[in-house]
C-alpha cells in the first residue's frame, strides 16, 4: 500500500507539473496571437464609450488579467483565477463564465466518449478472441482484415460517411442538438431524443476505434496460447474453460493501457465527430470558440483536454500495477 501510494503521490506531481506547463503555454500563446486579442478587446470597450478602469475591469473578467503591466503580473493574475478555478467570461455567450460553458458542454462529450469507447472495446476483443482461435482459417483472415480497414480510417472520415448515407441519404437518424421543446429531465421522450442524436456519433467512435482493439486482442492472445504454462495446463488435463480464463486474463493485461488512454484522448478526439453531427460537446463548443475568436473558451478546452489525457495516463499506469503483479512488485513475481 506504501508503494502504491508513493506511485500515486509522484503521477500527481508530475501531472500537476504537466498541466502548469499547459497553462503556462496557453497563456503566453494568447499573447503572442496576431492582433493581441486581449489588447483588441480592451481598444474596441474604450471605443465604445466605457471608460479606462471600466474597460480594464471587463478584460480582467473576460481574460483574468488586464493587458497592461508587466507579464510577470498578468501571468500572477491568471494562475491566481486558475487556482479558483475561475477561467473567465465567455465572449460568445455574454454574461455566462467559461466554467459553465465547458461544464455544460463536458458532459455530452463524456456520455459520448464513455458509450463509444466501452463498445468498440468489447467488440474489438471479442472478435479478437475469434480471430485469434480461428487464425487458420478464413474467418480469422476476413476479420484481420476488417480490422486493418477500419482501424486505417480516420474518426471525421467515418463520420462523414455514416452522416452522407444514414442522415442525408436514408435520413435514418437526425443531428444536432436535443430538441428543445421536451422537457429535460429522467422522462421517456427526452432520454429518447439524447439516444437517437447520440447513436451515429458513438458508433462513429466506435467502428473506427475497434479495429486496433481487435488487432491487439489478436496478437496477445496467439502470444499467451504459445506461453509455457498454457502448454502444461493442457498436459495436465486442465479443463479447456478454466486455461480460457487463464489466456483471457493475461491476453487482456495490454489492453487495459490501451482503454484507459483513449478514455482521455477521445475527448480531444471528439471535435471532428461532434462536429460533423453538429453534437454539442467539447468538440462543437471548441470549434465554434475558434470561429469567434473567444480565447476565454479556447484556453478552458485546451486546458480540460490536456487534463483528461494526463487523468488518464496516471489511471492506466496506476490500473496497469492492480492487474499486473509483475509492474506492482518490480517484475519479481
Amino acid at each position: 500500500m506504501l508503494a502504491f501510494l508513493r506511485r500515486l503521490a509522484g503521477h500527481l506531481v508530475r501531472g500537476i507539473v504537466m498541466i502548469w506547463v499547459v497553462t503556462t503555454f496557453t497563456f503566453v500563446l494568447v499573447r503572442l496571437m496576431p492582433g493581441d486579442p486581449v489588447q483588441t478587446q480592451y481598444e474596441k470597450l474604450l471605443a465604445q464609450g466605457v471608460s479606462a478602469e471600466q474597460a480594464r475591469a471587463q478584460v480582467q473578467v473576460t481574460y483574468g488579467f488586464v493587458p497592461h503591466g508587466s507579464w510577470l503580473s498578468q501571468y500572477g493574475d491568471y494562475l491566481w483565477k486558475l487556482l479558483h478555478f475561475d477561467l473567465g467570461k465567455s465572449v460568445s455567450a455574454q454574461g455566462v463564465s467559461v466554467r459553465t460553458e465547458v461544464v455544460g458542454a463536458l458532459k455530452w462529450t463524456i456520455g459520448l466518449v464513455l458509450a463509444g469507447v466501452l463498445l468498440s472495446f468489447v467488440i474489438g476483443v471479442l472478435l479478437g478472441v475469434v480471430a485469434a482461435m480461428k487464425r487458420n482459417g478464413h474467418v480469422g483472415s476476413v476479420l484481420s482484415l476488417v480490422g486493418s480497414l477500419l482501424h486505417g480510417i480516420p474518426q471525421y472520415v467515418m463520420a462523414l460517411v455514416l452522416v452522407t448515407f444514414l442522415t442525408v441519404k436514408l435520413k435514418l437518424f437526425s443531428t444536432g442538438p436535443v430538441d428543445g421543446l421536451l422537457d429535460p429531465g429522467f422522462n421517456g421522450p427526452y432520454i429518447a431524443s439524447i439516444i437517437s442524436h447520440a447513436v451515429l456519433p458513438a458508433a462513429a467512435f466506435a467502428l473506427s476505434s475497434f479495429g486496433g482493439y481487435l488487432l491487439t486482442m489478436k496478437s496477445s492472445v496467439i502470444s499467451v496460447l504459445g506461453d509455457d504454462f498454457i502448454l502444461a495446463s493442457e498436459l495436465r488435463g486442465i479443463k479447456p474453460s478454466i486455461i480460457f480464463r487463464y489466456v483471457a486474463r493475461n491476453a487482456l493485461l495490454p489492453l487495459f493501457t490501451v482503454l484507459a488512454l483513449s478514455l482521455g484522448f477521445m475527448i480531444g478526439g471528439a471535435v471532428f465527430i461532434e462536429h460533423a453531427f453538429n453534437y454539442p460537446g467539447m468538440g462543437a463548443m471548441l470549434i465554434d470558440s475558434i470561429g469567434s475568436r473567444d480565447y476565454s473558451e479556447m484556453s478552458g478546452a485546451f486546458l480540460l483536454i490536456t487534463g483528461a489525457v494526463i487523468l488518464a495516463n496516471i489511471a492506466a499506469d496506476l490500473l496497469y500495477s492492480v492487474v499486473d503483479p509483475r509492474v506492482r512488485h518490480g517484475g519479481a513475481a
